[in-house]
């Protein structure tokens, strides 16, 4: 069966989406990202490399006329690169008036978050990581075991060197 790919609307009251998050896995990481970011997510497209460019850039997607560069999170994040499967997929975001794309391991839903419900982020002994994740958030499960629900902030996952090098290799 081919996947279906969801395109998210954002017409309507903005109070209605901006406390609802997507949340998606990489890196056996449940991660979230505030659907008012999300401009549609696809399946695995045929990607175009591109040369010379760090191991987490996988290269352009041309999609309906729109050409834009595709970044493996789960590697961008510092895990190791997988082979893809039928559960990975590209999230499709706007950053800087441009299009990126992200492959993330898989979709978990979009869910309704509560301000209350978010806290601080715990420091990263890791730079890179330091400033791309927002905030945390904790869900109760069915088990006793809660979920942690990293919120990622999409402005600063790519720095503005790599925003450049993204947007010269895209031309």
């Amino acid at each position: 069966m081919k996947r279906q790919e969801l395109r998210i609307h954002q017409q309507g009251n903005p109070d209605t989406l901006k406390d609802r998050y997507l949340t998606f896995w990489a890196d056996k990481r449940l991660l979230g990202l505030s659907i008012t970011c999300v401009v549609q997510i696809v399946g695995l497209q045929r990607i175009t490399n591109f040369p010379d460019s760090p191991a987490y850039v996988k290269g352009a997607v041309s999609l309906r006329g729109d050409v834009f560069p595709v970044v493996d999170l789960r590697q961008k994040l510092g895990g190791d690169a997988n082979e893809y499967n039928d559960r990975n997929c590209i999230i499709i975001t706007k950053i800087s008036n441009s299009l990126y794309g992200f492959i993330v391991d898989g979709v978990e839903a979009v869910c309704q978050v509560l301000q209350e419900e978010i806290l601080p982020v715990p420091y990263f002994n890791n730079e890179s990581l330091n400033g791309c994740f927002s905030e945390i958030v904790k869900v109760p499960t069915e088990s006793s075991v809660e979920k942690i629900i990293f919120l990622l902030n999409i402005q600063k996952l790519l720095s503005k060197e790599e925003l450049e090098l993204l947007a010269l290799a895209e031309r």
